[in-house]
């Protein structure tokens, strides 16, 4: 698990050293400095000038704090919009420390998937002025049901937590993004071929999974309500179509460990062939549920049909002897026995209002994200074949996009789909 210091390299600040610099303040007689913004890799901005604070990593004060209403930081992204990956725009920031656990998270819009690695990030919405490291809904976006995140949004925690935001799965404000006039797809998913927007869209959902199961000691897939299957489903495909895609310690880098910078183009190296794969640990989560949805009965007959929705899937085996966490989040009256600690985990979260409810029969929206956040902390995630570096971990992850996109399975399917009459020719 994450939670090991970070080289001086590369990293964030460290509470040491930021409380050496607070004792010779206080030594020379002057107050301590205010703390730096915990925004990792948060960037400014167009809009008015605002105070800079600069850090030891960035002594350009890039880092700035600015109202509420004034724009989201410009996003880091490690897959673009245009389904492109950006190596050498994240290496920077990623050090060779091996101590480190990588989290994605998927689901539809608006099912509080920012919220959640805001909150494994560790930032405190209480302090005023303050941009969350992952942009949220506002009320602005939610009444135009626009989507806040493109492609996969990079962050890194002081535990050394890479998390991982990807887009929504299932938007309609995506698919209406990158439709054409004529309905064809202004993004290129399989060797530039020309695809319907709609079809293009569904195969964005399924790269996607297949992509951050390959990549990610903790997969977080978040749904909400307690009746809404889909992503259930979408993982099951995931499972079907992520074949012959190898584990990423195992590709071989053509680039030094010191290297700061490699270009984009330079990662599209032919990889050695391997038959050792890898699969993420998964986690679902069930958000915006109804006090009545977080009884023992309902949650134990929604934890049971979770594990015989993937009786029969590759995600039920601990291939790599990781713990999977049981959730101990409500109170069930049920045997330990009747759960089986190596399926795919469940955590269901309240609606944010009923903390005010009275005589609820749930744990506040509070608590629960509380013990989410520890549980994913303290959980044990699939670990990959060998130890590498964070920066190596990125460049791997950049030959494993290019397999995705030219996954034959993956192809196959889309021929599938394409014959199959749901979609626009």
């Amino acid at each position: 698990m994450a939670g090991g210091a970070p080289p001086s390299t590369g990293g964030p600040p460290t509470t040491s050293s930021f409380s050496s610099v607070a004792s010779s303040s206080l030594a020379s007689g002057l107050p301590p400095p205010p703390p730096p913004p915990k925004i990792l890799l948060a960037k400014p901005g167009s809009g008015p000038a605002a105070p800079r604070f600069p850090r030891d990593d960035d002594p350009s004060g890039s880092v700035v704090l600015r109202s509420r209403n004034a724009p989201q930081p410009s996003s880091l992204n490690l897959l673009s919009d245009s389904w492109e990956f950006h190596t050498d725009r994240i290496l920077p920031f990623l050090t060779e420390n091996n101590d480190f656990t990588v989290v994605g998270i998927i689901g539809p819009p608006g099912v509080g998937k920012s919220t959640i690695m805001n909150d494994l990030y560790g930032f405190d919405g209480s302090s005023p002025g303050m941009l969350p490291p992952f942009a949220t809904q506002s009320d602005e976006t939610r009444a135009m049901a626009k989507h806040c995140t493109t492609g996969i949004e990079l962050r890194v925690s002081a535990e050394r937590l890479i998390l991982l935001d990807a887009q929504p799965m299932f938007s309609p404000s995506l698919l209406v993004d990158m439709m054409r006039p004529d309905g064809s797809s202004t993004i290129p998913l399989l060797n530039g071929e020309s695809l319907s927007a709609d079809l293009a869209h569904e195969l964005m959902g399924i790269q996607l999974g297949v992509f951050l199961a390959s990549i990610c000691n903790v997969l977080l897939v978040v749904s909400e309500g307690i009746h809404d299957f889909s992503m259930w489903q979408l993982m099951l495909v995931v499972d079907l179509l992520k074949h012959g895609i190898p584990d990423p310690s195992l590709l071989t880098s053509s680039h030094s460990q010191g290297s700061d910078s490699v270009p984009d183009n330079e990662n599209k190296s032919i990889v050695q062939p391997t038959s050792v794969e890898f699969l993420s640990a998964l986690v679902f989560i069930h958000t915006k549920l109804q006090d009545q949805d977080l009884s023992p009965s309902k949650t134990i007959l929604l934890r049971k049909a979770l594990l015989q929705f993937f009786s029969s899937s590759s995600f039920n085996v601990n291939k790599h002897g990781a713990t999977v966490q049981t959730d101990s989040s409500n109170s069930l009256d049920t045997k330990s026995e009747d759960l089986d600690p190596v399926q795919p985990d469940l955590f269901m979260i309240p609606l944010k209002w009923q903390d005010n409810v009275q005589k609820s029969h749930s744990e506040s929206y509070c608590s629960m994200s509380g013990k989410l956040r520890d549980q994913i902390l303290s959980m044990t995630g699939h670990s990959f074949a060998k130890n590498i570096s964070e920066r190596d971990w990125l460049r791997n992850s950049a030959k494993i996009w290019e397999l995705v996109k030219k996954s034959p399975v993956i192809v196959d399917y889309c021929r599938t789909l394409q014959s199959s009459g749901l979609f626009r020719k």
